[in-house]
């Protein structure tokens, strides 16, 4: 059964609380839930500075955090920036890059000036440092919280693999697609060509490789890390656990890295690309190309399920899947029932602290915020 956006809260409650209804019919009021389109006006160019962001040129929006300051900021991969969006405001401005021109230059100068190319995906240690996959650089590059300077903390800004053991800054990465903080430990890096998540220790500044090899096998329940084939890391969430959920790209699947026991169980996604399963036991699920992930606050994981243009959503507790937004094919919205509302190719996705969900919504050049 569908409920309307329009019902009431009370009246939504009221019926699902009805002995006439099945628990599943209960668990499915997404649709009181709807969608917003919060930046961007549907064209793929660099405008907008100083201005509302709904009216602003966005190109590419891939990955989004709110940061600690409480704004937006989200990497756009044709502009070659990292944008933030005021959300008090509504503001839109450039905090890295340089519009529309693509390279690898400026570090230690201000990170407005710098270039970057191509950047996937951003994220925030505690003292409000931004880590940035600088993908096309071949990089991962910082923004000092308190000064605005970039720099580089792993990579050379020459593709290859090597120096795992040694200075992050002299290793080499092909195409970081992906960054994440293990707390104040250090990074995962996904080195989507390298087809390993690479990790950099902050105490002394090393790489090595967490996950990965060259060699193309299966993987098997429960197997042990080491010596796992991961095709086409892609993106990685942290578990409350710290456990690692990783995305494959190639894979069309999705794997959880239990940290304790340095084992490799499957989430989702049967490894050949559709779009399938919804209501049933994720592992059955088909994927197709999915990019970004994140877990919420119940442990729920998020996917974008990029190639199938939707939103979907793992459920903690029972491990089936189902379609947050998006119905399958690619569209522009409209903006109201996430289950309307389509997208065109979706890569990034971010929880915020108050449950919303946001969406760079790529191909359509606009970022969406889902809400209750």
């Amino acid at each position: 059964m569908k409920f309307s956006r329009w019902f009431p809260a009370w009246l939504v409650c009221l019926i699902c609380s009805s002995a006439i209804l099945s628990s599943a019919a209960c668990s499915s009021v997404v649709f009181a839930a709807e969608v917003r389109t919060i930046a961007g006006k549907g064209v793929d160019e660099y405008s907008g500075d100083g201005g509302p962001a709904i009216l602003g040129g966005l190109g590419q929006p891939f990955g989004l955090e709110i940061g600690p300051d409480g704004m937006l900021y989200f990497c756009e991969f044709s502009n070659h920036i990292v944008r933030r969006l005021d959300l008090k405001t509504q503001i839109l401005s450039t905090v890295a890059g340089t519009g529309r021109q693509p390279g690898y230059a400026g570090d230690d100068g201000p990170a407005t000036k710098a270039l970057m190319h191509e950047p996937h995906e951003l994220r925030f240690d505690r003292a409000g440092n931004l880590f940035i996959s600088d993908t096309a650089s071949h990089a991962i590059r910082r923004v000092d919280a308190q000064t605005g300077i970039i720099s580089t903390v792993a990579g050379t800004g020459q593709s290859g693999f090597a120096g795992d053991g040694g200075p992050a800054k002299k290793g080499l990465l092909d195409l970081p697609i992906a960054v994440v903080l293990d707390g104040e430990a250090g990074l995962f890096i996904c080195d989507i060509k390298n087809q390993r998540i690479r990790y950099v220790e902050t105490a002394t500044g090393q790489i090595s490789t967490f996950a990965g090899t060259k060699e193309r096998r299966g993987i098997t329940e429960g197997q042990p890390l080491a010596g796992t084939f991961l095709h086409g890391p892609r993106s990685i969430a942290l578990t409350a656990k710290r456990d690692l959920v990783v995305v494959l790209r190639e894979g069309s699947a999705i794997y959880r890295i239990d940290r304790s026991l340095q084992t490799v169980h499957h989430v989702a996604g049967t490894g050949k690309p559709g779009f399938s399963g919804d209501q049933g036991d994720a592992k059955l699920a088909q994927l197709s190309g999915p990019k970004g992930i994140a877990v919420d606050h119940d442990g729920n994981i998020l996917i974008c399920d990029t190639e199938n243009h939707v939103i979907r959503i793992i459920h903690q507790g029972t491990g089936k899947i189902e379609t947050l937004i998006g119905d399958g094919k690619a569209g522009d919205g409209p903006d109201g029932d996430p289950r309307q509302c389509r997208l065109n190719r979706p890569h990034g996705i971010h929880v915020a602290p108050g449950g919303e969900i946001y969406i760079g919504d790529s191909s359509n050049h606009k970022v969406r915020k889902w809400i209750r």
